[in-house]
């Protein structure tokens, strides 16, 4: 069936249009996003690898989302987090608020999760495994939030939509965003390069959230960031992957490079920006 759209137009359906950017840029749905089971493959060796390699859980870029996000909860809140992953925004929520219910549709993740919180002796987290947009919720929740979940969600309106039916104070709804590297920006511009952009951003959720008659807030969060590469031949090798010209040039790869990288005691910085956004509401009747 059809959604209703309540909202403005815009003379696209955004639902339709995050449902077709789903695809590969050579028009194919990967595994992931087709099959259950290699998503739950692809967590699963993730997360083993993290902890056989010993590495910190938290993304360096996530502590910047944390500390707004965080302005948003208060101590008496119950909340759900969506897609919580290996836990950017989970332990620094649950330590704030009354109770974090977390929704994954990984057992691995679920897994990973609880013997994490286990571990920092949190004990106000629960976990419910499944699909966000599947389940039939028992309950609403002062606080609704996901970050960077919703690669897997087709039926992109139904889960907002769920997310304003299952919030009672406050959705919240994230995601990391561009502009890409800037040497690929001078590349696609000045070379006429084809360049493997981001095919769903925030202000696809922005349009879609628009479109059901929600109007949210966005909060547009700067992220500064330094790549270090200890050889050139990683630098370059690292900063050709989104090129889609197949006879690119590598001599122009560097020229385009060259502005933005320094070279420090043999080691070699790409520092540039990229941003994240926080579309948060408060829940309305539709």
């Amino acid at each position: 069936m059809k959604m209703k759209i309540s909202g403005v137009p815009l003379g696209c359906n955004y639902m339709d249009l995050w449902k077709e950017n789903m695809k590969e840029w050579d028009g194919t749905l990967s595994n992931r996003m087709i099959h259950d089971e290699h998503e739950e493959d692809f967590w699963h060796s993730f997360l083993e690898k993290k902890k056989q390699n010993g590495e910190g859980y938290i993304n360096s870029y996530a502590y910047r989302i944390q500390e707004e996000l965080l302005t948003l909860l208060n101590i008496n809140d119950r909340v759900v987090e969506i897609g919580p992953g290996w836990g950017n925004y989970t332990f620094c929520t649950a330590e704030k608020v009354k109770h974090l219910t977390c929704v994954d549709s990984s057992q691995s993740v679920i897994r990973f999760l609880r013997d994490e919180t286990e571990k920092q002796q949190l004990n106000n987290v629960s976990f419910i495994h499944g699909k966000w947009e599947q389940l039939n919720l028992e309950q609403r929740y002062d606080v609704v939030f996901g970050i960077n979940c919703y690669y897997r969600v087709s039926d992109i309106g139904e889960a907002l939509l769920k997310m304003n039916d299952a919030a009672s104070r406050l959705a919240v709804a994230g995601m990391t965003s561009g502009p890409e590297k800037p040497h690929y920006l001078d590349l696609h511009r000045e070379r006429g390069y084809s360049i493997k952009f981001r095919r769903r951003d925030y202000i696809h959720l922005q349009n879609i959230l628009y479109q059901l008659g929600i109007m949210a807030n966005c909060k547009m969060i700067e992220i500064p960031k330094t790549s270090t590469y200890s050889s050139y031949e990683s630098l370059i090798k690292d900063n050709v992957s989104k090129i889609l010209t197949k006879d690119y040039k590598e001599q122009e790869v560097e020229q385009a490079l060259s502005p933005y990288v320094t070279e420090k005691d043999g080691r070699y910085e790409y520092s540039y920006t990229f941003h994240a956004a926080l579309l948060y509401w408060k829940p309305i009747k539709i």
